[in-house]
């Protein structure tokens, strides 16, 4: 009797562990980021490579970090809705450019609208590995102290900008 017992408290254990992942979010993968300070880099801008970029710049202000590439599909669906977010003037977005070409990603912005307040360009994709991206596009909240908030993985919709995005974003700004 205990020769079967054993296997179907096995079973029974692995039935509930794969219950429980399938009730999580893909998306939502924990980030050891969340409540660090963002890490510090200094690039050149996309548009304007003479001109370099770190986070620091954007101390005492909430702002969003966005990692895009002119390759991806799944920006071209995000992209609309970053447009949109910044012609509110909500909060700034600055781009991350990532592994990408820079006349391929100029003209995308040219193409599509630019809703960012400024881009860098991670060619090699340094950057991105320091900021843990698992692939574009990803959105990071950043407070006014240089610390990540919240990260999400794949495109913004208008639901999770709605839902998630804006009410960090407010509770930031207090």
């Amino acid at each position: 009797m205990l020769r079967f017992l054993v296997p179907f408290a096995l079973f029974v254990a692995l039935i509930v562990f794969f219950a429980i992942g399938l009730t999580r979010d893909p998306r939502e993968i924990p980030s050891p980021l969340i409540n660090q300070q963002a890490p510090a880099f200094m690039l050149q801008q996309l548009q304007m490579p003479a001109k370099p970029f770190s986070p620091a710049d954007m101390r005492g202000q909430v702002w969003l970090f966005n990692v895009w590439a002119s390759w991806c599909v799944s920006c071209r669906e995000e992209h609309p809705v970053l447009v949109d977010l910044a012609k509110r003037n909500l909060v700034p977005i600055v781009g991350l450019n990532y592994k990408d070409q820079r006349p391929d990603a100029l003209q995308w912005l040219a193409q599509f609208g630019n809703p960012y307040v400024l881009s860098v360009t991670d060619f090699d994709g340094r950057i991105g590995i320091d900021y843990g991206v698992y692939g574009v596009p990803e959105t990071y909240v950043i407070d006014k102290q240089g610390v990540i908030r919240m990260k999400h993985i794949g495109p913004v919709t208008p639901r999770i900008l709605q839902d998630k995005i804006l009410p960090k974003v407010r509770e930031l700004s207090k």
